[in-house]
This record gives structure tokens, C-alpha cells and sequence, in this order.
């Protein structure tokens, strides 16, 4: 069951960057890529749940800042240690200049 949620205007995110997003108890992360697309995944590493808004973007990775696990967010692929759990991703549309994503 689809259960669409504003996360944020479009303009908000900065072109190979993310930003966060809680809603409902949980931390989302919305990322814009370098091709002007947008991807979601869960807003926590899996190795040690920090949160992933002050990680590093670089292409279509993000790595976690506390122990520099990386992971693609396009697919939520662990691209190897520590991280070894793939993050859980979310379709995501835009419309009407703002970023929506589809927490089921």
C-alpha cells in the first residue's frame, strides 16, 4: 500500500547531497544526484544507527560519518566493512517542486 509523504521542496536538497527527514518515530535520508535525480533510503547506518545527514556524498555513495561504511543509495547496497546490512531504500516522486517519498 503506497503512503505518499512530503519530505521536502526539490530546491532543498543540494545536487550530490542529502538531507534528513523524520516523520512517524523514523529518519529518512533524501539525496539529489549529480543527474538531478532524487533517492530515499532509512536516515541510519546499519553498522551502528548514526545518522547519515552529516555523511559524505560523492557521486552516487554515501559514506557514514562515524566509521566511514559507504553504501550505494541508489539501491541501499552495503559496499563493504563495517557495514554489512543494505539500507533500506523508498520510491520517491516529485511533484509541483516538492520531494515526495512513499513510506508504505
Amino acid at each position: 500500500m503506497s503512503n505518499w509523504i512530503e519530505a521536502c521542496g526539490a530546491d532543498e536538497v543540494e545536487e550530490e547531497d542529502l538531507i534528513r527527514f523524520d516523520h512517524g518515530g523514523r529518519t529518512y535520508a533524501i539525496y539529489r544526484s549529480p543527474e538531478d535525480e532524487y533517492f530515499a533510503t532509512d536516515g541510519l547506518c546499519t553498522h551502528e544507527q548514526v545518522h547519515l545527514e552529516d555523511g559524505l556524498v560523492m557521486d552516487d555513495v554515501i559514506e557514514c560519518p562515524k566509521h566511514n561504511g559507504r553504501f550505494n543509495y541508489k539501491t541501499g547496497q552495503a559496499l563493504g566493512a563495517p557495514v554489512c546490512v543494505n539500507l533500506k531504500t523508498y520510491p520517491v516522486k516529485v511533484e509541483g517542486g516538492a520531494v515526495f517519498i512513499d513510506v508504505g
